[in-house]
């Protein structure tokens, strides 16, 4: 559709290949026994011709199929919010026709997403009468929609014990549905809604999850990601909270008195559908949400240009609106080049640590000990020293992983079981030793892990130990003649330091899709998080695991996602007047590159290694700060509109995105999104360009309407010069916003071989605000 320019079509070449399902839908074959699958299909709405009542009747009828050949269609969406078109399932020749249809701008096929998976409001820099959760009345008048797997209504996490009554202006309502009544919401939980016509064409409509567990074709929850990430966004105070004894305390989410709606767009073990997940924002921006929740990605390893990205489309038509929209960057990290949900109108949101810890001892029988990690609340072995069993020194790679019936029973009954981790669930791993007749296990992290841990309330005792601790474990397993070891849990300890590091699976930069915008934007918390959890499944998500928890703790970046949220949810009431963007430069200029000792946060995959804005990008979300950032960064659409032309969309690309004209002006220079006012700086050299200027406008959003700002620039490198004109910025009460220049330049003529240069930008009224904006200096060489 659009021609990039040429500067990128390697990138491009590399990075955004379109995916395609690999599967047909179970909708049958059509004209000639031709498999159908499920198309998205963007339409110029103002084409309707006006003896239509609505856009659904058009659609469906034979004038609209005559466009294109072939029967009258039978849409399975209709989208009109923040996307105008319909999803359908066609065959491939339908669609292709359906495609030169004269009122059809774009049609992409459905593809299945992934699902990214109460002190850390506390470690946010929240506390209770003071600040932001005070001047905000902990978000009583925002209503936060959650796309995910739905919801458990009864939990007290979502109880509406004194709330005032529903924001008037709330247009939502309640699916009916098996296990879920219209009563089932209330005031805290203001709408529930499911959409599952995209999984019932390529799963088949069924109250059978893909696995064979149990689902609801209503918004309840079946799966537990749901219920989690609404209640960790926006949960209600519930006393007593723990999961098994673990993190006991006061539970609550980031805005605790915010309203949740929740859209059930994912299904359990199924997955979300492209077309689902559209649906689930185009009816929440329609009902009136002010923050959208999205811990969804595509995990896939590939970037779809921002027009064939539903989730992107999706979240600009929210945006437009002035909806703030938060997603998990991905958990596909340390691996570079890996975070997904790119587009600039995003938050993306990586995932850190909290001084929380679960530690797990284990003890060698030569009187070693290690750290591990753990969640298990059972019979402990009371110091008991066991035999210990390596399965992969002499059974093969699926015997190490600790994979289904790969493990002989007669090796490893009455044994600690060492298993490598990958291919499998963690608790997965352990359920195979416990079936085995193993008694416990340590799970090992290998090299794509790291020291990175996670706890698992696992169903047998076991702990989990990183890479260099596991390699350890196993060679002593190897080279003693009769190995023992215990293992002993802790329970919960706080006050870890350091605190935050950027967790290992926290997916990296740079953008692979448009470089010049660096993401992750930042990071939240995302490890060991307690939050409310559905009453369907036990706290590992196995159908074997009888045990049923009120909370769980989970890790991920879809835990990190709905910290933003909240952020956002209390944000927008304390300062009703902020755009999206402008809420999302609050966070990202005031976010925290330090950790609780005053050092640099460092990164879990490589300890003792600071991280760097392709890992953290801003920092870590301060809201102690974000209430009063001094100066944002504010973005409208005709930003991002200049921002797509300017990176090479052409105006038809740009319109599936937009839903409005666009004309795009003639390029007068060099190609770049890097003047998009974005509160990030990431500066692209091509090949011999060494020096490139950016612009920026900075709006005074503090209480000083006479101001005075001075820029401080600190690099790590000499490799680059940066440069600021002018060198202040005067506000008064008549000039709220000024733009300057910022000048980056190479101080060699040739690319240097190292990796890229970081540093960031202050600007400082030396009153208290520090307006923090990461620079990021990076080479590619031409084709």
């Amino acid at each position: 559709m659009a021609t990039p320019p040429p500067h990128r079509r390697l990138l491009l070449l590399l990075l955004v290949l379109i995916p395609t399902l690999s599967r047909g839908g179970v909708g049958g074959s059509g004209g000639g026994g031709e498999a159908t699958k499920t198309y998205i299909f963007r339409v110029d709405h103002s084409a309707k011709p006006s003896v239509f009542p609505t856009h659904a009747h058009w659609y469906s009828s034979a004038a609209f199929a005559s466009g294109a050949g072939g029967a009258p269609l039978e849409p399975l969406h209709v989208y009109d919010t923040v996307f105008h078109g319909f999803s359908a399932l066609v065959s491939a020749s339908r669609a292709d026709a359906l495609r030169r249809h004269p009122a059809v701008l774009a049609a992409f096929e459905d593809q299945v997403r992934t699902l990214h998976t109460t002190r850390s409001p506390q470690f946010l820099g929240l506390r209770a009468r003071l600040g932001l959760w005070s001047l905000a009345d902990y978000g009583s008048d925002v209503i936060v929609g959650v796309l995910d797997t739905g919801v458990w209504p009864e939990r007290r996490s979502l109880s509406d014990r004194n709330l005032p009554p529903v924001p008037s202006r709330w247009r939502g309502g309640c699916d009916a549905g098996p296990g879920f009544l219209p009563s089932s919401c209330n005031r805290k939980l203001v709408g529930a809604r499911f959409f599952s016509q995209g999984h019932a064409a390529h799963y088949g409509l069924t109250a059978t999850a893909s696995n064979g567990s149990v689902e609801f074709m209503s918004p309840r929850d079946a799966d537990g990601h749901g219920t989690h990430t609404a209640t960790t966004a926006a949960g209600s105070v519930a006393y007593d909270a723990s999961m098994e004894g673990y993190a006991s305390g006061v539970a609550k989410g980031v805005a605790p008195k915010a309203r949740v709606a929740a859209y059930k767009v994912c299904w359990k073990g199924a997955g979300c559908l492209d077309s689902d997940i559209l649906a689930g924002f185009d009816r929440a921006v329609a009902d009136g949400v002010d923050v959208i929740s999205v811990s969804i990605g595509g995990g896939n390893g590939v970037a779809s240009p921002f027009y064939l990205d539903p989730i992107a489309i999706g979240a600009y038509g929210a945006v437009s609106r002035g909806v703030f929209v938060a997603t998990s960057a991905g958990n596909e990290g340390p691996t570079a080049m890996s975070v997904t949900n790119l587009a600039p109108w995003l938050a993306t949101v990586g995932a850190g640590t909290i001084d929380r810890n679960f530690p797990a001892e284990i003890v060698l029988g030569d009187g070693r000990r290690m750290s591990g990690v753990s969640l298990y609340s059972g019979k402990p072995l009371t110091n008991t020293m066991l035999p210990l069993f390596y399965p992969g020194r002499s059974s093969g790679l699926s015997a190490s992983l600790c994979m289904e019936n790969s493990i002989d029973p007669s090796m490893v009954s009455g044994k600690i079981v060492i298993c490598d981790r990958g291919s499998s669930p963690r608790v997965a791993k352990g359920m195979v030793v416990k079936n085995a007749g193993g008694v416990a296990m340590v799970l090992a992290n290998g090299a794509a892990n790291g020291e990175g841990l996670v706890g698992d309330a696992h169903v047998l005792p076991a702990c989990s130990v990183g890479e260099s601790e596991g390699d350890t474990l196993k060679a002593y397993a190897a080279n003693t003649t009769n190995p023992t070891a215990t293992i002993n849990f802790k329970g919960t300890v706080i006050g870890i330091k350091p605190a935050p590091v950027v967790a290992s699976f926290s997916a990296r930069g740079p953008n692979g899709l448009v470089p010049e915008i660096l993401k992750p934007d930042f990071i939240a918390p995302g490890v060991n998080i307690l939050a409310a959890w559905t009453g369907a499944t036990g706290p590992t998500g196995l159908e074997s695991d009888p045990r049923r928890t009120e909370f769980n703790i989970l890790s991920g970046t879809s835990m990190a996602c709905p910290h933003a949220s909240g952020a956002a949810a209390l944000l927008r009431s304390a300062h009703p007047g902020w755009s999206p963007a402008a809420i999302r430069s609050a966070l990202m200029t005031t976010a925290v590159v330090t950790d609780n000792r005053g050092e640099a946060v460092g990164d879990e995959a490589e300890p003792g290694r600071g991280a760097t804005p392709f890992d953290y990008g801003a920092g870590h979300i301060n809201l102690g700060k974000a209430l009063d950032p001094g100066l944002v960064y504010d973005i409208g659409d005709d930003g991002y509109v200049a921002f797509m032309c300017s990176i090479g969309y052409e105006a038809n690309a740009i319109e599936v995105i937009t839903h409005k004209p666009v004309a795009c002006p003639a390029a007068s220079r060099s190609p770049s999104g890097s003047d998009l006012n974005y509160p990030s700086i990431s500066v692209v050299f091509y090949g011999g360009n060494q020096s490139k200027t950016v612009v920026r406008t900075a709006t005074n959003v503090g209480s000083d309407a006479s101001a005075t700002y001075k820029p401080r620039v600190e690099m790590a490198s000499d490799a680059v010069s940066v440069t600021i004109k002018p060198e202040k910025l005067v506000f008064s009460p008549t000039v709220k916003t000024q733009s300057f220049a910022v000048t980056v330049a190479s101080s060699s003529p040739s690319p240097p071989t190292s990796a890229p240069v970081y540093g960031h930008l202050v600007w400082s009224d030396g009153g208290g605000h520090e307006v923090r904006s990461p620079i990021v200096a990076a080479w590619l060489q031409p084709m």
